[in-house]
């Protein structure tokens, strides 16, 4: 039958093939497991295993940061508070200021804004600070003595929003003139609480103005906001006047 003959065909072409193969191992085996797959010729794989998969896992690890991996922030900042209540003992001004703590990655930054009061919660005539690391937040301090701050105003209560985006734009450094930035500062009172933004050079108009629009754009606050420079302020205490509007 033609199909009986055709498999003798074939099983004869195969045995011919098999004998060239005995005389020559390359030819019978030119590759014997192209592509590492189990059951292709390697004894020590197991089934469906891939040879070299476990390379390539540690080499994957390696480049996928961990989910634990701390994220560092640009640079280190400090929280400051200033105490009402040693305040009202007639001391020295800043002399009741003490450091709280300083933080250089987002975790350390929530863990600590989750545990601490939130401006709203604040004693009046408390003062909490957030300054980058080894600048006081003091006229006296020699990065803030030729500066100034810009100023935003809320009702007694109402401050806690803006705090919290003032604090994430400036860790995050959103500000294009970042490098002018020494901190922020919330003033808490009877009426009403401030929150301000101090900078290093108040007599940089450019970078002053720039600082005060943004500061706008990320708080979406429309009303107009001023710019004291701290000697301004040192002179004439609350008689001092804007120099920059936003």
């Amino acid at each position: 039958m033609v199909v009986e003959e055709t498999v003798k065909s074939a099983a004869a072409a195969a045995a011919a093939a098999t004998g060239d193969d005995q005389n020559n191992p390359a030819a019978a085996n030119p590759n014997p497991n192209p592509k590492g797959v189990a059951g292709s010729g390697d004894p020590e794989l197991e089934e469906g295993e891939i040879a070299g998969e476990e390379d390539l896992a540690e080499q994957s690890a390696k480049e996928e940061p961990k989910a634990d991996q701390p994220h560092p922030l640009e640079h280190s900042w400090t929280f400051w508070f200033d105490n009402p209540a040693a305040k009202s003992k007639q001391m020295a001004w800043g002399a009741s200021m003490r450091p709280i703590y300083t933080f250089s990655t987002v975790e350390e930054f929530w863990s600590l804004y989750n545990n601490i009061h939130h401006p709203g919660k604040l004693a009046v005539g408390a003062d909490f600070y957030c300054f980058k690391d080894k600048i006081e937040p003091k006229w006296e301090d020699p990065v803030c003595a030729n500066g100034g701050k810009w100023t935003v105003n809320f009702n007694r209560g109402k401050s806690d929003t803006c705090w919290l985006y003032t604090l994430l734009a400036m860790i995050g450094e959103q500000f294009d003139h970042g490098d002018e930035i020494c901190g922020a500062v919330v003033n808490v009172r009877n009426r009403q609480e401030k929150v301000s933004i101090w900078t290093k050079n108040a007599a940089n108009e450019v970078a002053q103005v720039s600082i005060g629009k943004q500061w706008k754009e990320f708080l979406d606050y429309n009303e107009n906001i001023g710019f004291i420079f701290h000697e301004d302020a040192k002179k004439l205490d609350k008689a001092a006047k804007n120099r920059y509007n936003a």
